[in-house]
């Protein structure tokens, strides 16, 4: 999601470090090998802190419940057993071993987190409450543990009281966030008129996130509000923006009738809230304390497809790609989002590195649903990573043909078909979709690097080339791509000193990037630093993988630049 919070989600992540879940740091380790009792029970646990980093979290589960078992009141061996149970979505063992972890921790914040979430999925909602409100709300766990006792108090029909606990928690300065949680609350309650105006205020924060989008056009809808919903449909359409859970609400809006709530049950609403957060913080780098959320949030609701396929991804991104296809292949095919689960499987393909089978099986997609924007702009980037330039242009234009008229968001369509053609050797059609990717998205640095790169490489407008690149650089300082072509574009236009400081800047950066250090060799043997320039070519010669900076710079080893060649690219 986008600025869910006011507070930025590095914040979370603070707080989350003072979750009292297991280490696997070294100080950790040695903890354990300096208290356990035997060799067997250490071994177990340190193979299980390898699966679970790979997040092998079955496996995982099955070495630290064979340590604990050795040592039944190792603090660290029950937790991280339950820890991993947990990320396994075996949410019944988690929670037998978050009651045992309590007996030896009674201030675990995540084991409450799991008891009080698994009393909510039995609708023991006081239970939930009590077991919640023991987690301190000061913390991460506590925060999202305070709204989760919000929705037992919705379960036990008292809102008063769900709405002083959502108070308390929006202090903490996730009040931009708690709001479309006060707006999915008060719409099962029964309390339509708040939940409207609630789902305003999220929307008007976040126009641009679809389960605030669809949120908002649901309870407008089942409120009787059509031409309201339709406005908000027209404005999210307007963006630029597809995405199946508002696209699917098109015709039942369109024709009167009710869509449907976007929560059903307590338990929905809980999940969704687990759901925003486990994806918010494994996209900051907590993907551990991401899945674990998601697991739970797929527990409360196993129905909610955008729930699972949000685990699945996560999952594939740490390599458990088998568990992740049996994810993807639960999505029903009458699903908004069974074309992204076929899809999600192709590119695991991929992942796994049979490029060919996935450029297949996104192939056979597209026949099977030729209008999905998504599936060709997949296939055609794909085809851009396998080097199949013509066929990725191709794949482009199968979106770019049907955009009428292209929209602010709809410019990357351009670039990247822009990309396949320059590569292709159609500078031509390459250099109009640039400019048009420029006309829908002015000042993007991406769009202006490349194209002023490209007019320098070609000794074509020079001025307003080096002016789009120093404008690209300007935009994203910190981005090693960018400030390397300002150095080039200096060095081709002779200006050797200021190629040198920006190309050094490019190297801090990004100090393993086979063509940075090529380039910056190439400037420093021209500004007379050669054995400088000896060394920039063979780190790049030693960091590429590809072999295509090698075969340029291995002569250069031998004979220095010839002064009388022209610079190549």
């Amino acid at each position: 999601m986008l600025n869910l919070f006011k507070r930025p989600i590095h914040v979370l992540i603070v707080a989350a470090l003072s979750i009292s879940v297991p280490v696997s740091s070294p100080l950790a380790q040695q903890e354990v090998l300096q208290t356990a009792p035997g060799g067997s029970a250490v071994g177990s646990y340190l193979a299980g802190l390898a699966a679970l980093d790979a997040l092998d979290a079955d496996r995982a589960a099955s070495l630290f419940v064979e340590a604990a078992r050795a040592d039944w009141d190792n603090e660290i061996y029950s937790s991280q057993a339950f820890l991993a149970y947990l990320l396994a979505g075996n949410i019944s063992e988690a929670a037998s071993m978050a009651q045992h972890v309590l007996d030896l921790n009674p201030d675990d914040e995540l084991a409450h987190l799991v008891l009080g979430t698994v009393a909510l999925k039995q609708r023991r909602y006081a239970s939930a409450d009590q077991m919640l409100s023991r987690v301190p709300e000061a913390s991460l766990i506590g925060i999202i543990g305070g709204i989760t006792r919000a929705w037992a108090k919705v379960g036990e029909g008292d809102l008063a009281a769900a709405n002083d606990i959502l108070d308390r928690v929006a202090q903490g300065g996730f009040d931009e966030f708690i709001v479309f949680h006060r707006a999915i609350i008060a719409d099962v309650a029964g309390d339509r008129e708040t939940a409207i105006e609630l789902a305003r205020q999220a929307y008007e924060i976040d126009p641009l996130v679809p389960r605030i989008a669809e949120a908002y056009i649901r309870i407008l809808g089942n409120a009787g509000r059509f031409e309201d919903a339709q406005a908000v449909l027209d404005h999210f359409a307007s963006q630029g923006i597809e995405h199946p859970v508002v696209d699917v609400l098109r015709d039942p809006i369109a024709e009167g009738r009710r869509p449907g709530l976007f929560a059903g049950s307590v338990q929905s609403g809980a999940a969704e809230m687990l759901h925003g957060l486990g994806t918010a913080l494994a996209r900051d780098g907590s993907l551990q304390l991401g899945v674990g959320f998601l697991q739970l949030a797929t527990y409360l609701d196993p129905e909610a497809s955008i729930i699972s396929i949000s685990l699945g991804e996560l999952l594939a991104s740490a390599g458990q790609y088998d568990t992740a296809d049996e994810i993807f292949s639960a999505v029903p095919s009458d699903s908004p989002l069974y074309v992204n689960a076929l899809v999600r499987l192709a590119e695991n393909f991929d992942l796994r590195g049979d490029r060919d089978a996935a450029i297949s099986r996104l192939q056979n997609i597209t026949r099977s649903y030729p209008d999905n924007q998504e599936v060709f702009g997949i296939l055609g980037d794909t085809l851009r990573y396998d080097q199949r330039w013509e066929e990725a242009a191709a794949a482009y234009s199968e979106i770019i043909e049907r955009l009428d008229p292209p929209r602010r968001n709809d410019w990357r369509f351009f670039y990247v078909r822009g990309i396949a053609y320059e590569r292709a050797g159609e500078w031509d059609l390459a250099e109009a979709d640039f400019l048009q990717a420029l006309e829908l998205f002015p000042n993007h640095p991406d769009v202006l690097n490349y194209l002023g790169y490209s007019w320098v490489d070609r000794g074509m407008n020079l001025e307003e080339a080096l002016g789009m690149i120093e404008r690209a650089v300007e935009l994203a300082p910190m981005n090693g791509y960018i400030v390397d072509s300002l150095g080039w574009a200096f060095y081709k236009l002779g200006r050797v000193d200021e190629a040198v400081e920006v190309l050094e800047k490019a190297v801090q950066i990004l100090p393993a990037d086979p063509e940075i250090n090529d380039h910056l060799g190439d400037v420093y043997w021209t500004a007379g630093r050669e054995r400088e320039a000896m060394f920039q070519w063979r780190i790049a010669i030693d960091v590429d993988e590809d072999g295509v900076v090698t075969e340029r710079a291995t002569p250069k080893l031998l004979n220095g630049l010839d002064p009388d060649a022209p610079i190549e690219d």
